[in-house]
């Protein structure tokens, strides 16, 4: 097997006459942490949207363990591990925390509608089963305390957490993180950084993230691409990228700055 998990080659994705991503290629170590940096409009989510099937590919290659899966149903994808957070965040907000993760769980569910309908043995033992890893997965990445409160009640840096609860919840073995640091303040990003590589750890998953908090980027990823108007501006090491000349002008600053 490859030591990489995804590989990108010649990513290209048009819209009308413009190149939103234009010949971009980058690999993701299998257990590695990688990030994908730049200003909006660079190019970032719209290679997460290609790489879970939500764009289809203008040109260029996704490959996923030795799999093609360019223009291959979101579905799918998902199935076959690979799960996403969004810029945006999208929980089922008037549900509570347990039943967000749940419904995530049930993904993995092997019992039949009418064995759900009649609530057979297989259903209840199943449904037990779920349960257990939803309270687990709740404590591991502390929000069991809030478990029965309504999601859009939580504050944001909780709801940015539950979402990537979730994402875990479908068993990933290559986890996108898009922006999961937007909106918290800097105790809040510490606690995320350790969590990232906590779960990095505990699920022996690959993970590629979006992020704007370089203090973030810096300290966690291995492994950091630089974009730039859909273009790939540099590639390396965070001490690599970030004593890039080009890097430093076009994102950091004369002044250096603490964001991209």
């Amino acid at each position: 097997m490859s030591a990489n998990v995804l590989e990108v080659k010649g990513l290209t994705k048009r819209f009308g006459g413009l190149a939103a991503v234009n010949d971009v290629s980058f690999d993701v170590r299998e257990g590695g942490i990688s990030g994908l940096i730049g200003p909006n409009g660079a190019g970032k989510t719209t290679i997460f949207n290609l790489i879970t099937g939500v764009y289809k590919v203008t040109a260029g290659e996704v490959s996923f363990q030795g799999r093609r899966i360019e223009n291959v149903e979101p579905y799918k994808i998902a199935d076959l591990g690979v799960t996403r957070t969004f810029q945006n965040i999208r929980l089922f907000k008037n549900l509570s925390v347990f039943d967000n993760v749940l419904t995530a769980c049930h993904l993995s569910a092997k019992y039949s509608i009418p064995e759900a309908i009649l609530r057979l043995p297989r259903f209840r033992r199943e449904e037990k089963v779920l349960a257990e890893k939803a309270t687990f997965l709740l404590e591991i990445m502390g929000l069991q305390d809030r478990r029965d409160i309504q999601a859009n009640n939580l504050p944001y840096g909780l709801q940015r957490r539950l979402e990537i609860v979730r994402a875990l919840a479908l068993d990933p073995k290559l986890l996108l993180l898009d922006e999961p640091a937007a909106g918290m303040n800097p105790d809040e990003t510490e606690q995320l950084m350790r969590l990232i590589s906590e779960i990095r750890e505990r699920f022996k998953l690959s993970v590629l993230l979006i992020e704007h908090h370089m203090d973030l980027v810096m300290g966690i990823c291995e492994h950091i691409v630089v974009l730039n108007f859909g273009q790939k501006l540099s590639e390396g090491s965070a001490d690599a990228v970030s004593s890039d000349p080009k890097v430093m002008e076009a994102y950091l600053g004369s002044s250096g700055g603490n964001k991209c």
